[in-house]
């Protein structure tokens, strides 16, 4: 792609940018930033933007684009920083969008089985809304305090994807402002649409690089009334994993299938102070059954219980109370605050294979520790494939953390491409990891995905430097 030259803001622009909002408490720059909008999550990457701006409207969105475009000022949007690849990080400085406080739900249609959201909606708010009106919204990524403006970006997946899909699946519309301040629909609330290229489809995933997602119109479910989990632990973690097809092809389809390993547990165990609810083993594999009625419900997992054991499982322990569902949980949606917590630093993979591919994979990275002499601990969605992989710095100089941390980079996605998987899952590519997608990526499909970006964003102001941009 050409170089792209930026104006840097002025005293002038602040007050433009001022009067547009006409309240200064949402137009935050100098002493006021917070060092917090200079990085996500994991915070390998920092950059802080020069004002960030805290839009409550579309229409303030849209003035601010146009604005930024006249004017050829870089514009990052953010949600709720919970990305793990620089994706909300402003690299150009400029302007970051910080739509937090967009966060409002606008209208439950139960006749079309849609909710329509602002993009600052955190998931876990969405959840309990739809639910409390015994509705389903089945994407399940692990950052529950994540917005649902950030689950678009990146396409997030989650636990429930084996039976249900990802965020993909589940948005119909979206209202969007393009980097020029037009505001358009993409989509709706139809079920079925064949009229031309789906350009809803393009905005998600694209991490905020062609459109600010300003209402996101989204399919529910209704909501089952039951769900049991299965904590069933192998003699081996080849044995768990090499279950999975086996349990996918019963169609017995669970609604999330994990794998653990010890090493793992024992760290959330450390990090919420609780003891797993099983010792017996070293790996397992953790499924959760939902339905309407509790028979459904053991119908299936009964033949699933039946195949694991078939299978080698040492024992099939059923979460029949709801300590024990929220001990073993729990302790699962921990595991990435709890290996942070263990290490000085760290950085992660989240790419994604065959799922008859996952224990090679698995077995690929535990051989890697040794390899590059750097420690790994890996868990992940043994049902889609998915895993997320975490290289730990503990107390290695920075040069030599770099060097390792690099090496292991190149062959685990190396690996990745040997067993046709592809780089990322589910967090995205961001700044992060675009170099691993051009490497694995034909230069065809490159030149088209910056064709695109052309496209919407011409002077390429909206969070630049990120996907596959140069």
């Amino acid at each position: 792609m050409p170089e792209y030259t930026y104006k840097k803001l002025t005293g002038e622009d602040i007050a433009a940018l001022q009067a547009i909002i006409n309240d200064d408490s949402r137009v935050l720059f100098g002493p006021a930033l917070s060092e917090d909008y200079g990085h996500d999550e994991l915070g390998g990457i920092f950059s802080l933007p020069d004002v960030v701006i805290r839009p409550k409207t579309t229409e303030e969105v849209s003035a601010i684009m146009k604005y930024a475009f006249e004017n050829t000022i870089p514009v990052t949007p953010r949600g709720a920083g919970t990305g793990l690849v620089g994706s909300a990080v402003p690299l150009e400085h400029g302007i970051l969008l910080d739509t937090t406080l967009m966060n409002h739900i606008l209208e439950l249609d139960e006749e079309n089985l849609t909710v329509t959201v602002e993009p600052g909606v955190l998931l876990m708010d969405l959840a309990s809304f739809v639910e409390e009106n015994d509705l389903f919204y089945p994407p399940d990524p692990g950052e529950k305090s994540a917005t649902i403006g950030g689950n678009i970006s990146t396409n997030a997946g989650g636990m429930r994807a084996v039976k249900y899909g990802v965020t993909r699946d589940f948005v119909r519309g979206l209202e969007v402002v393009l980097p020029n301040g037009d505001v358009v629909e993409f989509g709706g609330k139809v079920v079925k649409n064949s009229s031309g290229y789906d350009l809803k489809d393009l905005i998600i995933g694209a991490e905020g690089t062609l459109g600010m997602v300003t209402k996101a119109t989204l399919k529910l479910l209704p909501l089952p009334k039951k769900a049991i989990s299965l904590l069933v632990p192998f003699p081996t973690l080849k044995m768990a994993i090499e279950t999975v097809p086996v349990i996918i092809k019963s169609k017995h389809i669970p609604t999330a299938i994990e794998f653990m390993q010890r090493e793992v547990i024992e760290d959330a165990e450390q990090y919420l102070g609780k003891q797993f609810p099983d010792k017996q083993s070293n790996a397992y594999l953790l499924l959760k059954f939902d339905g309407n009625t509790k028979e459904d419900i053991e119908k299936d997992y009964d033949a699933v219980a039946r195949l694991c054991l078939e299978q080698g499982a040492v024992d099939v322990l059923i979460s029949d109370t709801e300590e024990r569902e929220d001990s073993i949980w729990k302790a699962r949606g921990a595991f990435l605050e709890a290996i942070k917590g263990s290490t000085t630093a760290m950085d992660e993979v989240d790419m994604v294979v065959p799922r008859n591919r996952v224990n090679t994979m698995v077995e690929f990275l535990h051989a890697l520790q040794d390899d590059v002499d750097i420690r790994i601990k890996c868990f992940g969605h043994a049902g889609d494939g998915n895993l997320h992989a975490y290289f730990l710095k503990d107390d290695l100089s920075d040069e030599e953390w770099e060097k390792r941390l690099n090496e292991g980079m190149e062959k685990v996605y190396e690996k990745a491409y040997e067993l046709q998987g592809q780089v990322s899952g589910e967090h995205g590519i961001g700044y992060a990891k675009k170099v691993y997608l051009k490497q694995s990526m034909p230069q065809d499909s490159m030149s088209l995905m910056n064709g695109i970006k052309a496209v919407f964003d011409p002077k390429n102001i909206l969070n630049p430097h990120k996907i596959a941009q140069a």
